[in-house]
């Protein structure tokens, strides 16, 4: 027997399946999975859904519908199969994001490499062919925890802030890379910079990324980066993408 997964109320909002006490690749599947298959049922008491490291919410007003109804719906469900084994949802997209990596643009790759036990030119070389999942959004619109880096980024935070990190920042901590939507004070080690926008209010579809997209990082140099800033006006960052299947 296992404690999970596990089906908490949040207040009168909604319901909460969660996978594991902390994030993990079977976890994350498992939640993006589920609440593919939770869509797929079109229940309508569900108003909406989303997706934490681990965890898959439900929005339902539970002061008009009973808690333990919903409850059996969710138990059976995820009895119907192993969800950490499901595969991950159809439609996402890998993305293919330019990044320069050091430089005074990104001036703390040498620190997280060290700190990681590698030396710069191997950490460049991992950090930008790892091919990496968006494991959820949060923390600003549109900003993506992606991961699992490879077990040597398993690296902590800084114990201090860095004042700002400007908008379009790669950062990296606990085997996971984040692009910032907005200049922002951050623990994490800044250790790329791109030109890939994940919050566009004034476009069609405001965020790009969605849970279970995935992305590889490759370098570029400066004066690449320097022209995609110029040229691009759409936030895109010269960034290519691919339809998974």
């Amino acid at each position: 027997m296992t404690d999970w997964p596990q089906i908490r109320t949040v207040g009168l909002s909604g319901l909460l399946v969660t996978f594991a006490a902390a994030m993990s690749e079977p976890a994350n599947r498992a939640a993006l999975a589920f609440r593919a298959a939770v869509e797929e049922q079109d229940w309508p008491e569900v108003v909406e859904t989303s997706t934490s490291l681990v965890s898959t919410f439900l929005a339902v007003d539970l002061a008009t519908t009973p808690d333990e109804a919903m409850k059996e719906r969710l138990q059976a469900l995820l009895k119907s199969r192993d969800w950490t084994k499901e595969l991950l949802p159809a439609g996402r997209t890998l993305w293919h994001v330019p990044t320069l990596y050091g430089t005074d643009l990104a001036p703390q790759l040498e620190e997280a490499a060290d700190v990681a036990g590698l030396d710069p030119d191997e950490a460049i070389r991992q950090l930008s062919t790892s091919r990496v999942r968006v494991l959820t959004i949060g923390f600003a619109p549109g900003q993506p925890y992606c991961g699992e880096l490879p077990e040597a980024w398993n690296i902590p935070r800084q114990k201090g802030l860095t004042p700002s990190v400007p908008a379009c920042a790669l950062v990296v901590a606990i085997r996971q890379l984040i692009i910032f939507t907005n200049a922002s004070p951050t623990g994490w080690r800044h250790i790329g910079q791109t030109a890939f926008r994940t919050f566009r209010p004034e476009a069609e579809q405001p965020f790009p990324l969605s849970p279970g997209d995935e992305l590889i990082f490759p370098a570029i140099e400066r004066a690449e980066l320097e022209n995609i800033i110029a040229r691009d006006s759409t936030g895109q960052g010269g960034a290519e993408t691919e339809v998974l299947k």
